[in-house]
Protein backbone atom coordinates (compact mmCIF):
# COMPACT_ATOMS: atom_id res chain seq x y z
CA UNK A 1 0.00 0.00 0.00
CA UNK A 2 1.29 3.48 -0.80
CA UNK A 3 2.24 5.76 2.07
CA UNK A 4 -0.45 8.37 2.77
CA UNK A 5 1.73 11.33 1.79
CA UNK A 6 3.68 11.85 -1.44
CA UNK A 7 6.35 14.53 -1.15
CA UNK A 8 7.07 16.23 -4.48
CA UNK A 9 9.62 19.04 -4.69
CA UNK A 10 10.67 21.39 -7.46
CA UNK A 11 14.21 22.45 -8.32
CA UNK A 12 13.76 24.57 -11.44
CA UNK A 13 11.22 27.10 -12.64
CA UNK A 14 12.89 27.93 -15.97
CA UNK A 15 15.91 27.15 -18.14
CA UNK A 16 18.61 29.08 -16.28
CA UNK A 17 17.26 28.83 -12.74
CA UNK A 18 19.58 28.41 -9.75
CA UNK A 19 22.03 25.64 -10.61
CA UNK A 20 22.55 24.50 -7.03
CA UNK A 21 18.81 24.08 -6.38
CA UNK A 22 18.80 20.42 -7.46
CA UNK A 23 21.44 19.53 -4.90
CA UNK A 24 19.77 21.66 -2.22
CA UNK A 25 16.43 19.93 -2.72
CA UNK A 26 17.94 16.44 -2.78
CA UNK A 27 19.88 16.97 0.44
CA UNK A 28 17.67 19.41 2.37
CA UNK A 29 14.99 17.05 3.64
CA UNK A 30 12.76 14.08 2.79
CA UNK A 31 11.36 13.83 -0.75
CA UNK A 32 9.84 11.11 -2.88
CA UNK A 33 9.94 12.90 -6.23
CA UNK A 34 11.91 15.91 -7.44
CA UNK A 35 10.69 17.77 -10.52
CA UNK A 36 12.29 20.36 -12.75
CA UNK A 37 10.44 22.71 -15.10
CA UNK A 38 12.77 24.01 -17.82
CA UNK A 39 10.33 24.95 -20.58
CA UNK A 40 8.60 28.22 -21.35
CA UNK A 41 7.21 29.57 -24.58
CA UNK A 42 10.44 31.50 -25.14
CA UNK A 43 12.54 28.42 -24.27
CA UNK A 44 10.99 26.38 -27.06
CA UNK A 45 12.24 28.97 -29.55
CA UNK A 46 15.74 28.83 -28.02
CA UNK A 47 15.79 25.03 -28.21
CA UNK A 48 14.44 25.16 -31.76
CA UNK A 49 17.36 27.31 -32.82
CA UNK A 50 19.74 24.92 -31.04
CA UNK A 51 18.25 22.03 -32.99
CA UNK A 52 18.73 23.90 -36.27
CA UNK A 53 22.45 24.06 -35.55
CA UNK A 54 22.72 20.48 -34.27
CA UNK A 55 19.84 17.98 -34.61
CA UNK A 56 21.31 15.96 -31.72
CA UNK A 57 20.53 18.79 -29.27
CA UNK A 58 17.24 20.54 -28.46
CA UNK A 59 17.18 19.67 -24.75
CA UNK A 60 18.09 21.67 -21.60
CA UNK A 61 21.77 20.93 -21.19
CA UNK A 62 21.79 22.48 -17.70
CA UNK A 63 19.87 19.52 -16.30
CA UNK A 64 22.44 17.06 -17.58
CA UNK A 65 25.19 19.09 -15.90
CA UNK A 66 23.23 19.15 -12.64
CA UNK A 67 23.05 15.34 -12.73
CA UNK A 68 26.83 14.98 -12.60
CA UNK A 69 26.39 15.10 -8.84
CA UNK A 70 22.61 14.95 -8.53
CA UNK A 71 22.09 11.52 -10.09
CA UNK A 72 24.00 9.77 -7.31
CA UNK A 73 22.36 11.85 -4.60
CA UNK A 74 18.89 10.98 -5.91
CA UNK A 75 19.72 7.28 -6.22
CA UNK A 76 21.15 7.13 -2.69
CA UNK A 77 17.98 8.70 -1.27
CA UNK A 78 15.49 6.81 -3.44
CA UNK A 79 14.15 10.03 -4.98
CA UNK A 80 12.57 9.85 -8.43
CA UNK A 81 13.47 12.61 -10.91
CA UNK A 82 10.80 13.90 -13.31
CA UNK A 83 11.58 16.75 -15.69
CA UNK A 84 10.53 18.34 -18.97
CA UNK A 85 14.17 19.18 -19.70
CA UNK A 86 13.92 16.92 -22.77
CA UNK A 87 12.47 19.87 -24.63
CA UNK A 88 12.48 19.03 -28.33
CA UNK A 89 14.57 15.88 -27.94
CA UNK A 90 13.64 13.84 -24.84
CA UNK A 91 15.01 10.65 -26.36
CA UNK A 92 18.47 12.19 -26.76
CA UNK A 93 18.50 13.53 -23.21
CA UNK A 94 17.39 10.15 -21.86
CA UNK A 95 20.24 8.54 -23.76
CA UNK A 96 22.75 11.08 -22.41
CA UNK A 97 21.52 10.41 -18.86
CA UNK A 98 22.02 6.69 -19.41
CA UNK A 99 25.59 7.34 -20.58
CA UNK A 100 26.19 9.57 -17.56
CA UNK A 101 24.86 6.87 -15.23
CA UNK A 102 27.30 4.35 -16.71
CA UNK A 103 30.19 6.80 -16.41
CA UNK A 104 29.58 7.73 -12.77
CA UNK A 105 28.57 4.20 -11.77
CA UNK A 106 25.01 4.95 -10.68
CA UNK A 107 22.57 2.31 -11.99
CA UNK A 108 19.29 4.08 -12.76
CA UNK A 109 16.34 3.21 -14.95
CA UNK A 110 15.63 6.03 -17.40
CA UNK A 111 12.35 6.46 -19.30
CA UNK A 112 11.02 9.21 -21.51
CA UNK A 113 7.79 10.50 -22.99
CA UNK A 114 7.29 11.47 -26.63
CA UNK A 115 4.50 12.57 -28.93
CA UNK A 116 4.31 16.27 -28.20
CA UNK A 117 6.58 17.25 -31.12
CA UNK A 118 4.08 17.50 -33.96
CA UNK A 119 6.70 18.39 -36.57
CA UNK A 120 8.75 15.30 -35.76
CA UNK A 121 5.52 13.32 -35.87
CA UNK A 122 5.03 14.30 -39.50
CA UNK A 123 1.95 16.47 -39.04
CA UNK A 124 1.98 19.00 -41.87
CA UNK A 125 -0.96 21.28 -41.11
CA UNK A 126 1.29 23.99 -39.68
CA UNK A 127 2.63 26.95 -41.69
CA UNK A 128 5.87 26.30 -43.54
CA UNK A 129 7.90 28.79 -41.47
CA UNK A 130 7.04 27.17 -38.11
CA UNK A 131 10.19 26.26 -36.19
CA UNK A 132 8.55 24.23 -33.40
CA UNK A 133 5.03 22.83 -32.94
CA UNK A 134 4.45 21.08 -29.63
CA UNK A 135 1.27 19.82 -28.02
CA UNK A 136 0.92 20.24 -24.27
CA UNK A 137 0.64 16.68 -22.94
CA UNK A 138 -0.66 15.64 -19.54
CA UNK A 139 0.83 13.47 -16.84
CA UNK A 140 -0.45 10.06 -18.00
CA UNK A 141 2.76 9.19 -19.87
CA UNK A 142 4.85 10.10 -16.82
CA UNK A 143 2.64 7.86 -14.69
CA UNK A 144 3.18 4.91 -17.08
CA UNK A 145 6.95 5.33 -16.83
CA UNK A 146 6.91 5.48 -13.04
CA UNK A 147 4.63 2.45 -12.75
CA UNK A 148 7.20 0.58 -14.85
CA UNK A 149 9.89 1.35 -12.29
CA UNK A 150 11.63 4.37 -13.85
CA UNK A 151 13.98 6.32 -11.59
CA UNK A 152 14.27 9.23 -14.04
CA UNK A 153 11.52 10.36 -16.41
CA UNK A 154 12.30 12.86 -19.15
CA UNK A 155 9.58 14.56 -21.17
CA UNK A 156 9.23 17.14 -23.86
CA UNK A 157 6.42 19.70 -23.80
CA UNK A 158 3.98 18.74 -21.09
CA UNK A 159 1.90 21.11 -19.02
CA UNK A 160 3.85 22.40 -16.05
CA UNK A 161 1.39 20.74 -13.67
CA UNK A 162 1.84 17.36 -15.41
CA UNK A 163 5.15 16.98 -13.59
CA UNK A 164 3.02 16.62 -10.44
CA UNK A 165 -0.15 14.94 -11.75
CA UNK A 166 1.89 12.12 -13.31
CA UNK A 167 3.74 11.05 -10.15
CA UNK A 168 0.61 11.52 -8.03
CA UNK A 169 -1.53 9.37 -10.33
CA UNK A 170 1.12 6.64 -10.33
CA UNK A 171 1.52 6.73 -6.57
CA UNK A 172 -2.13 6.87 -5.54
CA UNK A 173 -3.53 4.76 -8.38
CA UNK A 174 -5.73 7.52 -9.74
CA UNK A 175 -7.42 7.03 -13.10
CA UNK A 176 -8.68 9.61 -15.58
CA UNK A 177 -12.05 9.52 -13.81
CA UNK A 178 -10.58 10.81 -10.52
CA UNK A 179 -11.24 14.40 -11.49
CA UNK A 180 -11.18 16.04 -8.06
CA UNK A 181 -7.86 14.48 -6.93
CA UNK A 182 -6.30 15.28 -10.30
CA UNK A 183 -7.53 18.87 -10.04
CA UNK A 184 -5.97 19.17 -6.61
CA UNK A 185 -2.67 17.90 -8.01
CA UNK A 186 -2.91 20.43 -10.87
CA UNK A 187 -3.28 23.26 -8.38
CA UNK A 188 -0.34 21.97 -6.33
CA UNK A 189 1.68 21.60 -9.53
CA UNK A 190 0.88 25.15 -10.57
CA UNK A 191 2.10 26.42 -7.22
CA UNK A 192 5.35 24.45 -7.51
CA UNK A 193 6.12 25.05 -11.17
CA UNK A 194 7.84 28.44 -10.85
CA UNK A 195 10.14 27.39 -8.04
CA UNK A 196 10.92 30.16 -5.57
CA UNK A 197 7.95 32.27 -6.66
CA UNK A 198 5.95 30.17 -4.16
CA UNK A 199 8.41 30.80 -1.33
CA UNK A 200 8.67 34.58 -1.46
CA UNK A 201 10.47 35.20 -4.74
CA UNK A 202 9.00 38.03 -6.85
CA UNK A 203 6.52 38.60 -4.02
CA UNK A 204 4.73 41.94 -3.71
CA UNK A 205 5.29 42.28 0.05
CA UNK A 206 8.89 41.08 -0.12
CA UNK A 207 9.99 43.24 2.82
CA UNK A 208 8.12 40.96 5.23
CA UNK A 209 10.54 38.04 4.81
CA UNK A 210 14.20 37.35 4.17
CA UNK A 211 14.14 36.58 0.47
CA UNK A 212 17.82 37.03 -0.32
CA UNK A 213 17.98 33.32 -1.15
CA UNK A 214 14.53 31.75 -0.96
CA UNK A 215 14.29 27.99 -0.80
CA UNK A 216 12.43 25.95 -3.38
CA UNK A 217 8.94 24.62 -2.67
CA UNK A 218 7.59 21.15 -2.12
CA UNK A 219 4.09 19.73 -1.83
CA UNK A 220 2.90 17.03 0.53
CA UNK A 221 0.14 15.40 -1.53
CA UNK A 222 -2.66 13.24 -0.11
CA UNK A 223 -4.86 10.60 -1.78
CA UNK A 224 -7.84 12.99 -2.09
CA UNK A 225 -5.76 15.53 -4.00
CA UNK A 226 -5.37 17.94 -1.10
CA UNK A 227 -1.85 19.17 -0.41
CA UNK A 228 0.33 21.16 1.93
CA UNK A 229 2.82 23.54 0.33
CA UNK A 230 6.01 23.94 2.33
CA UNK A 231 9.81 24.03 1.94
CA UNK A 232 12.82 22.32 3.45
CA UNK A 233 13.70 23.39 7.03
CA UNK A 234 16.21 26.20 7.33
CA UNK A 235 15.86 27.48 3.78
CA UNK A 236 15.16 31.15 3.05
CA UNK A 237 11.97 32.86 2.05
CA UNK A 238 8.53 31.98 3.38
CA UNK A 239 5.46 29.95 2.53
CA UNK A 240 2.28 31.81 3.50
CA UNK A 241 -1.29 31.97 2.25
CA UNK A 242 -0.31 35.19 0.50
CA UNK A 243 2.79 33.79 -1.30
CA UNK A 244 0.75 30.79 -2.45
CA UNK A 245 -2.12 33.03 -3.60
CA UNK A 246 0.33 35.09 -5.63
CA UNK A 247 1.59 32.02 -7.47
CA UNK A 248 -1.92 30.64 -8.00
CA UNK A 249 -2.82 33.83 -9.87
CA UNK A 250 0.31 33.75 -12.02
CA UNK A 251 -0.37 33.14 -15.72
CA UNK A 252 -3.94 32.00 -15.14
CA UNK A 253 -7.23 33.57 -16.14
CA UNK A 254 -10.74 32.62 -15.04
CA UNK A 255 -12.30 30.10 -12.72
CA UNK A 256 -11.60 27.21 -15.10
CA UNK A 257 -7.97 26.16 -15.57
CA UNK A 258 -8.13 23.64 -18.43
CA UNK A 259 -5.46 21.01 -19.07
CA UNK A 260 -5.07 17.60 -20.69
CA UNK A 261 -5.55 15.71 -17.41
CA UNK A 262 -8.44 17.69 -15.95
CA UNK A 263 -9.99 21.14 -15.82
CA UNK A 264 -9.29 22.50 -12.35
CA UNK A 265 -11.81 24.88 -10.83
CA UNK A 266 -9.78 27.69 -9.31
CA UNK A 267 -12.91 29.14 -7.75
CA UNK A 268 -13.07 26.11 -5.45
CA UNK A 269 -9.53 26.36 -4.07
CA UNK A 270 -9.34 26.85 -0.33
CA UNK A 271 -6.10 27.97 1.33
CA UNK A 272 -5.39 27.85 5.05
CA UNK A 273 -2.30 28.13 7.25
CA UNK A 274 -1.05 24.77 8.53
CA UNK A 275 1.82 25.86 10.74
CA UNK A 276 5.03 27.82 10.07
CA UNK A 277 5.87 27.82 6.35
CA UNK A 278 2.96 25.47 5.63
CA UNK A 279 -0.19 26.22 3.63
CA UNK A 280 -2.95 23.65 3.09
CA UNK A 281 -4.76 23.49 -0.27
CA UNK A 282 -8.14 21.76 -0.17
CA UNK A 283 -11.58 21.67 -1.74
CA UNK A 284 -10.42 21.70 -5.35
CA UNK A 285 -13.03 20.44 -7.76
CA UNK A 286 -12.27 19.02 -11.18
CA UNK A 287 -14.15 18.82 -14.46
CA UNK A 288 -13.44 16.78 -17.57
CA UNK A 289 -10.55 18.07 -19.69
CA UNK A 290 -11.20 19.68 -23.08
CA UNK A 291 -11.28 17.53 -26.22
CA UNK A 292 -8.42 19.50 -27.78
CA UNK A 293 -4.84 19.96 -26.65
CA UNK A 294 -3.10 23.31 -26.69
CA UNK A 295 -0.28 23.57 -29.23
CA UNK A 296 2.57 26.05 -28.98
CA UNK A 297 3.97 27.21 -32.33
CA UNK A 298 7.16 29.23 -32.67
CA UNK A 299 8.81 30.72 -35.69
CA UNK A 300 11.51 33.26 -36.46
CA UNK A 301 9.77 36.58 -37.09
CA UNK A 302 12.64 38.60 -38.51
CA UNK A 303 15.31 40.87 -37.10
CA UNK A 304 15.02 43.53 -34.42
CA UNK A 305 17.25 46.56 -33.94
CA UNK A 306 17.10 49.00 -31.05
CA UNK A 307 18.74 52.33 -30.32
CA UNK A 308 18.17 54.26 -27.09
CA UNK A 309 18.92 57.99 -27.26
CA UNK A 310 19.62 59.78 -23.96
CA UNK A 311 18.01 63.23 -23.83
CA UNK A 312 19.39 65.31 -20.95
CA UNK A 313 18.16 68.45 -19.24
CA UNK A 314 15.90 71.00 -20.85
CA UNK A 315 13.62 70.74 -23.90
CA UNK A 316 13.30 66.94 -23.81
CA UNK A 317 10.18 66.85 -25.99
CA UNK A 318 11.77 69.15 -28.59
CA UNK A 319 14.95 67.07 -28.65
CA UNK A 320 12.89 63.95 -29.27
CA UNK A 321 11.04 65.63 -32.14
CA UNK A 322 14.37 66.64 -33.70
CA UNK A 323 15.75 63.08 -33.67
CA UNK A 324 12.58 61.68 -35.19
CA UNK A 325 12.58 64.32 -37.92
CA UNK A 326 16.23 63.62 -38.73
CA UNK A 327 15.54 59.89 -39.16
CA UNK A 328 12.21 60.14 -41.00
CA UNK A 329 13.83 60.05 -44.44
CA UNK A 330 16.09 57.09 -43.61
CA UNK A 331 13.19 55.07 -42.22
CA UNK A 332 10.99 55.87 -45.22
CA UNK A 333 13.70 54.70 -47.61
CA UNK A 334 14.58 51.55 -45.62
CA UNK A 335 10.89 50.56 -45.33
CA UNK A 336 11.11 48.33 -42.23
CA UNK A 337 8.13 46.17 -41.35
CA UNK A 338 7.62 48.08 -38.09
CA UNK A 339 8.94 51.25 -36.51
CA UNK A 340 8.22 52.01 -32.87
CA UNK A 341 9.25 55.12 -30.96
CA UNK A 342 8.75 55.53 -27.19
CA UNK A 343 9.83 58.32 -24.87
CA UNK A 344 10.32 57.45 -21.19
CA UNK A 345 10.44 60.58 -19.06
CA UNK A 346 12.88 59.29 -16.50
CA UNK A 347 14.27 62.81 -16.05
CA UNK A 348 13.50 65.20 -13.21
CA UNK A 349 14.01 68.92 -12.88
CA UNK A 350 17.08 70.37 -11.17
CA UNK A 351 18.63 66.91 -10.85
CA UNK A 352 21.79 66.69 -8.68
CA UNK A 353 22.93 63.55 -10.55
CA UNK A 354 23.33 63.67 -14.34
CA UNK A 355 21.63 60.31 -14.91
CA UNK A 356 18.54 61.62 -13.11
CA UNK A 357 18.38 64.50 -15.62
CA UNK A 358 18.09 62.11 -18.58
CA UNK A 359 15.08 60.81 -20.48
CA UNK A 360 15.22 57.80 -22.81
CA UNK A 361 14.00 57.89 -26.41
CA UNK A 362 13.78 54.34 -27.70
CA UNK A 363 13.68 53.41 -31.39
CA UNK A 364 12.81 49.82 -32.32
CA UNK A 365 12.90 48.65 -35.92
CA UNK A 366 11.77 45.24 -37.17
CA UNK A 367 12.45 43.84 -40.62
CA UNK A 368 12.85 40.51 -42.37
CA UNK A 369 16.18 41.65 -43.85
CA UNK A 370 18.84 42.38 -41.20
CA UNK A 371 20.38 44.91 -43.58
CA UNK A 372 17.50 47.28 -42.78
CA UNK A 373 18.55 47.41 -39.14
CA UNK A 374 22.17 48.00 -40.05
CA UNK A 375 21.22 50.93 -42.28
CA UNK A 376 19.10 52.52 -39.57
CA UNK A 377 21.78 51.93 -36.92
CA UNK A 378 24.41 53.60 -39.11
CA UNK A 379 22.13 56.59 -39.64
CA UNK A 380 21.70 56.94 -35.87
CA UNK A 381 25.48 56.97 -35.37
CA UNK A 382 25.86 59.65 -38.05
CA UNK A 383 23.78 62.02 -35.90
CA UNK A 384 26.44 62.04 -33.19
CA UNK A 385 27.75 65.51 -34.05
CA UNK A 386 24.70 66.84 -35.87
CA UNK A 387 21.67 66.56 -33.62
CA UNK A 388 20.46 67.77 -30.21
CA UNK A 389 22.82 69.19 -27.56
CA UNK A 390 24.28 66.51 -25.31
CA UNK A 391 23.71 63.77 -27.90
CA UNK A 392 24.63 60.28 -26.80
CA UNK A 393 23.10 56.81 -26.86
CA UNK A 394 22.81 54.23 -24.06
CA UNK A 395 24.90 51.79 -26.13
CA UNK A 396 26.21 51.70 -29.68
CA UNK A 397 23.73 50.17 -32.14
CA UNK A 398 24.29 46.43 -32.12
CA UNK A 399 23.98 43.78 -34.76
CA UNK A 400 20.29 43.20 -35.68
CA UNK A 401 19.05 40.35 -33.51
CA UNK A 402 16.63 37.67 -34.67
CA UNK A 403 13.36 37.63 -32.76
CA UNK A 404 10.74 34.95 -32.38
CA UNK A 405 6.98 34.72 -32.59
CA UNK A 406 4.77 32.50 -30.44
CA UNK A 407 1.28 31.42 -31.44
CA UNK A 408 -1.18 29.22 -29.57
CA UNK A 409 -3.16 26.69 -31.62
CA UNK A 410 -4.99 23.48 -30.82
CA UNK A 411 -5.22 19.90 -32.03
CA UNK A 412 -7.64 17.11 -31.26
CA UNK A 413 -6.22 14.95 -28.50
CA UNK A 414 -6.95 11.82 -30.54
CA UNK A 415 -4.57 13.05 -33.24
CA UNK A 416 -1.54 13.16 -30.91
CA UNK A 417 0.60 10.02 -30.50
CA UNK A 418 1.42 10.29 -26.80
CA UNK A 419 3.88 7.48 -25.99
CA UNK A 420 5.66 6.39 -22.81
CA UNK A 421 9.03 4.79 -23.58
CA UNK A 422 9.73 2.56 -20.60
CA UNK A 423 13.19 1.82 -19.14
CA UNK A 424 13.40 -1.43 -21.11
CA UNK A 425 12.56 0.37 -24.37
CA UNK A 426 8.94 -0.81 -24.56
CA UNK A 427 6.74 1.85 -26.17
CA UNK A 428 3.34 2.18 -24.51
CA UNK A 429 0.68 4.31 -26.26
CA UNK A 430 -1.08 6.71 -23.89
CA UNK A 431 -4.72 7.30 -24.72
CA UNK A 432 -6.50 10.61 -24.08
CA UNK A 433 -8.86 10.89 -21.14
CA UNK A 434 -12.03 8.93 -22.02
CA UNK A 435 -14.35 11.72 -20.87
CA UNK A 436 -13.78 15.17 -22.34
CA UNK A 437 -15.84 18.32 -22.54
CA UNK A 438 -17.33 19.94 -25.61
CA UNK A 439 -15.60 22.92 -27.21
CA UNK A 440 -17.54 25.35 -25.01
CA UNK A 441 -18.26 24.13 -21.47
CA UNK A 442 -21.39 25.34 -19.75
CA UNK A 443 -21.03 28.83 -18.30
CA UNK A 444 -20.42 29.08 -14.58
CA UNK A 445 -22.71 31.11 -12.35
CA UNK A 446 -21.43 34.60 -11.72
CA UNK A 447 -19.33 35.07 -8.58
CA UNK A 448 -21.03 36.48 -5.52
CA UNK A 449 -19.44 39.80 -4.61
CA UNK A 450 -19.26 40.89 -0.98
CA UNK A 451 -21.19 43.83 0.38
CA UNK A 452 -19.31 47.06 -0.40
CA UNK A 453 -17.29 48.64 2.35
CA UNK A 454 -19.30 51.44 3.99
CA UNK A 455 -18.49 54.93 2.77
CA UNK A 456 -15.97 56.86 4.81
CA UNK A 457 -12.96 59.15 4.52
CA UNK A 458 -10.39 58.26 1.87
CA UNK A 459 -6.81 59.16 1.12
CA UNK A 460 -5.04 59.21 -2.23
CA UNK A 461 -2.34 56.54 -2.02
CA UNK A 462 -0.71 53.70 -4.01
CA UNK A 463 -2.86 50.62 -4.52
CA UNK A 464 0.10 48.52 -3.37
CA UNK A 465 -0.34 49.67 0.23
CA UNK A 466 -3.44 47.48 0.32
CA UNK A 467 -3.13 44.93 -2.51
CA UNK A 468 -0.55 42.54 -3.84
CA UNK A 469 -0.18 41.72 -7.52
CA UNK A 470 1.65 39.36 -9.83
CA UNK A 471 1.66 39.46 -13.62
CA UNK A 472 3.00 37.39 -16.49
CA UNK A 473 2.68 36.38 -20.12
CA UNK A 474 0.57 33.88 -22.01
CA UNK A 475 1.38 34.13 -25.68
CA UNK A 476 0.49 37.64 -26.81
CA UNK A 477 -1.64 38.32 -23.74
CA UNK A 478 -0.77 39.33 -20.20
CA UNK A 479 -2.50 38.51 -16.95
CA UNK A 480 -2.45 40.66 -13.83
CA UNK A 481 -3.60 38.95 -10.64
CA UNK A 482 -4.50 41.26 -7.74
CA UNK A 483 -5.29 40.04 -4.22
CA UNK A 484 -5.83 41.37 -0.72
CA UNK A 485 -5.33 39.73 2.66
CA UNK A 486 -8.44 40.54 4.69
CA UNK A 487 -12.18 40.71 4.19
CA UNK A 488 -12.56 44.48 4.52
CA UNK A 489 -9.94 45.08 1.82
CA UNK A 490 -11.76 42.54 -0.37
CA UNK A 491 -15.07 44.35 0.15
CA UNK A 492 -13.40 47.46 -1.24
CA UNK A 493 -11.27 45.93 -4.00
CA UNK A 494 -14.04 43.79 -5.52
CA UNK A 495 -16.13 46.89 -6.22
CA UNK A 496 -13.40 49.47 -6.82
CA UNK A 497 -11.04 47.75 -9.27
CA UNK A 498 -13.35 47.38 -12.25
CA UNK A 499 -12.17 46.98 -15.84
CA UNK A 500 -12.74 50.70 -16.34
CA UNK A 501 -10.63 51.59 -13.30
CA UNK A 502 -7.94 49.14 -14.39
CA UNK A 503 -7.76 50.79 -17.84
CA UNK A 504 -7.59 54.22 -16.24
CA UNK A 505 -4.74 53.21 -13.94
CA UNK A 506 -2.84 51.47 -16.76
CA UNK A 507 -3.45 53.63 -19.86
CA UNK A 508 -1.32 51.35 -22.08
CA UNK A 509 -4.07 48.71 -21.74
CA UNK A 510 -6.84 51.02 -22.97
CA UNK A 511 -6.74 49.89 -26.62
CA UNK A 512 -6.82 46.19 -25.77
CA UNK A 513 -9.60 43.87 -24.66
CA UNK A 514 -9.46 43.52 -20.86
CA UNK A 515 -11.38 40.76 -19.08
CA UNK A 516 -11.87 40.67 -15.30
CA UNK A 517 -12.22 37.35 -13.49
CA UNK A 518 -13.36 37.27 -9.86
CA UNK A 519 -12.09 34.61 -7.41
CA UNK A 520 -13.80 35.36 -4.08
CA UNK A 521 -12.31 32.40 -2.17
CA UNK A 522 -8.84 33.84 -2.86
CA UNK A 523 -9.97 37.47 -2.35
CA UNK A 524 -8.56 38.02 -5.81
CA UNK A 525 -9.22 39.56 -9.20
CA UNK A 526 -7.48 38.37 -12.34
CA UNK A 527 -7.28 40.67 -15.36
CA UNK A 528 -6.34 39.36 -18.81
CA UNK A 529 -5.16 41.92 -21.37
CA UNK A 530 -5.43 40.35 -24.81
CA UNK A 531 -2.75 41.24 -27.36
CA UNK A 532 -0.66 43.63 -25.30
CA UNK A 533 2.47 41.47 -25.85
CA UNK A 534 2.08 41.40 -29.62
CA UNK A 535 3.32 38.09 -31.00
CA UNK A 536 4.57 36.80 -27.65
CA UNK A 537 7.46 37.40 -25.28
CA UNK A 538 10.12 36.50 -27.85
CA UNK A 539 8.94 39.29 -30.15
CA UNK A 540 9.77 41.89 -27.45
CA UNK A 541 6.78 44.04 -28.30
CA UNK A 542 7.06 46.04 -25.06
CA UNK A 543 9.72 47.46 -22.78
CA UNK A 544 8.61 44.68 -20.35
CA UNK A 545 8.22 41.91 -22.96
CA UNK A 546 6.93 39.23 -20.57
CA UNK A 547 4.69 41.57 -18.55
CA UNK A 548 6.51 40.56 -15.38
CA UNK A 549 6.31 44.06 -13.86
CA UNK A 550 2.84 45.17 -14.98
CA UNK A 551 1.45 44.14 -11.59
CA UNK A 552 4.02 46.30 -9.80
CA UNK A 553 3.19 49.21 -12.10
CA UNK A 554 -0.47 48.80 -11.11
CA UNK A 555 0.42 48.70 -7.39
CA UNK A 556 2.37 51.94 -7.78
CA UNK A 557 -0.63 53.81 -9.20
CA UNK A 558 -2.53 56.14 -6.88
CA UNK A 559 -6.25 56.14 -6.21
CA UNK A 560 -8.64 57.03 -3.40
CA UNK A 561 -8.37 54.33 -0.71
CA UNK A 562 -10.52 54.17 2.44
CA UNK A 563 -8.51 55.35 5.41
CA UNK A 564 -9.65 52.34 7.46
CA UNK A 565 -7.56 50.15 5.14
CA UNK A 566 -4.39 52.22 5.40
Amino acid sequence: MPVPVLRIGNASGFYGDRFDALREMLTGGPLDVLTGDYLAELTMLILGRDRLKDPATGYARTFLAQLEEGLGLAADRGIKLVTNAGGLNPAALAERIGELADRVGVPVRVAHVTGDDLLADGQDQWPRDVLTANAYLGGAGIAECLRAGADVVVTGRVTDAALVTGPAAAHFGWTAEDLDPLAGAVVAGHVLECGAQATGGNYAFFGEHDVRRPGFPLAELYPDGSAVITKHPGTGGAVTVSTVTAQLLYETAGARYPGPDVTARLDTVRLAPDGPDRVRISGVRGEAPPAALKVGLTRLGGHRSEVVFVLTGLDVEAKARLVRAQLDGVLAAARPAEVRWSLARTDRADAPVQEEAGALLRLVVRARDPEVGRVVGAACVELALASYPGFHVAAPPGKPAPYGVFEAASVDADAVRHVAVLPDGTRVPVLPAPVRTADEPAPLPGPVLPEPLPAGPTRRAPLGLVAGARSGDKGGSANVGVWVRDDDAWRWLAHELTVERFRHLLPETARFTVTRHVLPALRALNFVVDGILGEGAASQARFDPQAKAVGEWLRARHLEIPEVLL
